[in-house]
């Protein structure tokens, strides 16, 4: 394993603080290593600094050598870069010790996928890793450990395969103390009219459909300006569907057995792929590739001339007929290449109820389209509306904490919000009315601290406005931003303009995510795909003269919002982050009350937003001479909002919820109660439903707890 790709963050904490005791002396210590490692410009600490590190020991559990360490993985220092500095000081012991903890390290070569399956079908999950001698393997359902020895190998069979078996599975791979988690796969059922009676070795039974390709498209080169035109013809006794891919990535308008393009360009060079698939029953095409040559203009040379001042020059081309210069740089410099994230995060703030300015309407509307937009394009959302200075401040740590190399960042904010010296501002619903920088939150600090991480991609979507505050004459200076080329910064307006709402009598959105939600999934570089929302506001009526998106980018690679997920790399990080998320996502399960009455009642619950949840009663079953009952919810902790006159009511509007539907919730024609809880991020203790002592404790999602 090379460790040049370890990170220091990715250490354990066991490790670092064995490191830090080596580490924490005077004559081959913390303050050697600063120097030893001080060559790399990043990694450059001053005497200040250094000073500041060294008053650590006046703490009873402070530790030099451990501060060092924390700053060098917050600056992405490498463990080879801290081995190197190590073996300058000849600290032998310690450079041993770290090799020896990398060697143990364990890493996932083969994830589990996600797949579907007829009942008596067959599944297979598999997850391969590398590491030290004689790994051990445990599969989880969910939070739940299988027992038995199907579950500790690293092939998993579902066979046959059941409505029982559906839900998300993971795998845990360990040697000792250590241990590393797989990706989750999300194992479904499709239904299928025809099921085997015993396993089989496909996904997809065998069934009388007879599905089968009969011809397969042909690869070509193509000149740039003509028409592209590739088939892929199946057979089966039922209705085939047809779905093509270019570089493996789904082509949304091509649905057909044809496969057609108009006017060539170079950005549709590439293969070709086409998936064709009936009932209960998938087949691929085989791959296509097109190759896109020079313009069918047939001149024999092109004429440059020079046209600078007093210049008559003509030079005579050397190229080859047909191709102009700029033609040949294009395809010089072009490549085909694909871009993947390593994992897509996106942290939604939608302000709402200001203590001390103008409340707002459109948020609740904006977080929640933008974050079913999102959750298509794979992103992992955390949405949270009213979020006080504090608040705010966590959620960003915890969305940081989700951030590593390669992972796309976007954040969108949608509230109150002022532009100063070319620094944008957040503002939290308890800021003051004369608020300043120091009650709101900076962006580009936020973006600094993402540029630490090595993300992928960084995209801001403000939706604020951008006047100045004339209360606010600090200049806050931000670190310096290191040249990524990957940062886009959507603005919903110009600078030193106002953001409006539109407000309609069913809902209210901002003018930004009016336009934006029509736009956000296409896949298209994110600069294409925000300057076509700025084209469509500057053509409508209403937002002419009062509000125009500004775009800054420095965006240098073809990146796009809809780009895939790696899935063949998966770092101690990336398996942490996984893990936290389906666990801080994961709602507490229903909840059935039997009562020695002989009334069984339902206790539900559903997610809103982040911090926002519904918990529902139903009575499921009642004796024939019980003729009324219900359940209510009572006694509710401190800290979290509740409405108490809005909560046991009998639909979720009168609850409050103008976003959740009876129609989300399962069974949805049993009538209940619903009571809707807000701020779920202050809640210190367990939420506690007791119509009967038999009713056990509630558990509020991670997620929920943290912000």
């Amino acid at each position: 394993m090379e460790e040049s790709k370890i990170s220091i963050s990715s250490l354990s904490e066991e490790v670092l603080s064995r490191l830090a005791k080596m580490l924490d002396n005077v004559t081959c210590g913390w303050r050697q290593l600063a120097t030893a490692v001080s060559d790399h410009p990043q990694l450059h600490y001053s005497e200040t600094e250094l000073t500041s590190c060294s008053l650590q020991v006046l703490s009873a559990t402070g530790s030099p050598g451990r501060t060092l360490l924390a700053w060098l993985a917050e600056r992405s220092c490498c463990v080879d870069v801290l081995l190197l500095g190590l073996n300058r000081l000849d600290h032998q012991e310690a450079v041993q010790y770290l090799k020896a903890s990398v060697a143990k390290r364990i890493s996932i070569t083969e994830q589990p996928q996600s797949q579907m399956a007829p009942v008596n079908g067959r599944v297979i999950l598999t997850c391969r890793a590398v590491g030290p001698p004689d790994l051990s393997y445990q599969w989880f359902r969910g939070k739940e450990e299988i027992l038995g020895e199907s579950g500790t190998t690293p092939t998993f069979d579902l066979c046959p395969f059941t409505t029982g078996h559906e839900g998300h599975y993971i795998c845990r791979v360990s040697h000792g103390e250590n241990f590393i988690f797989s990706q989750w796969a999300h194992i479904r059922l499709v239904q299928s009219a025809e099921s085997s009676p015993g396993c089989s070795g496909a996904l997809f039974p065998v069934s009388g459909s007879g599905l089968r390709i009969v011809h397969q498209p042909v690869s070509h080169t193509v000149s740039e300006g003509n028409f592209l035109l590739l088939k892929c013809t199946a057979e089966s006794n039922h209705p085939v569907q047809y779905e093509w891919y270019h570089n493996m990535m789904p082509l949304a308008q091509q649905q057909s057995s044809s496969l057609r393009i108009p006017c060539v360009t170079t950005e549709n060079r590439g293969q070709y792929k086409c998936r064709v698939f009936s009932v209960n029953q998938e087949a691929w095409s085989d791959t296509a590739t097109v190759n896109i040559g020079p313009t069918s203009v047939t001149e024999e040379h092109w004429v440059e001339v020079d046209r600078g001042p007093g210049s008559g020059k003509a030079h005579r081309s050397t190229l080859g007929p047909g191709m102009n210069p700029l033609q040949q740089e294009t395809r010089l410099k072009f490549t085909s290449k694909q871009y993947q994230a390593t994992d897509k995060v996106a942290l939604l703030i939608g302000n709402m109820n200001y203590l001390n300015m103008t409340q707002l309407c459109a948020p609740i509307a904006d977080v929640h389209e933008l974050t079913n937009l999102l959750r298509q394009m794979d992103f992992k959302v955390v949405s949270l509306l009213d979020l006080n200075c504090q608040e705010m401040h966590s959620a960003v740590t915890e969305f940081l904490l989700l951030l590593d190399k390669g992972v796309y960042g976007l954040l969108y904010f949608a509230g109150h919000g002022y532009e100063n010296y070319g620094n944008s501002f957040m503002v939290p619903i308890d800021a003051p009315a004369s608020f300043t920088s120091k009650h709101c939150l900076c962006v580009q600090n936020i973006l600094t601290k993402m540029q630490e991480k090595e993300t992928g991609l960084n995209v801001f979507l403000l939706d604020m406005c951008r006047k100045r505050n004339p209360n606010d004459h600090v200049i806050v200076e931000p670190a310096l931003l290191k040249v990524t080329a990957n940062i886009v910064f959507g603005y919903a307006t110009c600078v030193d303009a106002e953001a409006y709402e539109v407000k309609r009598e069913d809902e209210s959105n901002g003018i930004f995510i009016n336009f934006l939600k029509k736009r956000v999934c296409e896949d298209e570089k994110v600069t294409v795909m925000l300057d076509r929302v700025a084209e469509d506001m500057g053509r409508c009526a209403i937002t002419r003269g009062r509000q125009a998106l500004e775009l800054r980018s420095n965006l240098s690679e073809r990146r796009s919002l809809t780009d895939r997920i790696k899935s063949s790399e998966c770092s101690v990080s990336s398996s942490a982050r996984n893990l936290q998320w389906a666990v801080a996502h994961d709602l507490p399960k229903s909840r059935y009350l039997h009562f020695e009455c002989g009334v069984t009642a339902q206790l539900g619950f559903a997610a809103e937003f982040s911090n926002i949840m519904v918990i529902y009663t139903r009575i499921l079953q009642k004796p024939a001479d019980i003729v009324s009952c219900f359940v209510q919810l009572t006694d509710f902790p401190g800290g979290v909002d509740i409405d108490l006159k809005k909560s046991n009511q009998e639909t979720l509007l009168e609850a409050g919820s103008l976003l959740l539907t009876e129609k989300d919730l399962p069974s949805p024609d049993i009538p209940g109660l619903y009571t809707r809880i807000c701020s779920l991020q202050r809640l210190s203790v367990r939420i506690v439903s007791s119509p009967l002592p038999s009713v056990s404790t509630t558990h509020i999602p991670t997620w929920m707890k943290k912000y």
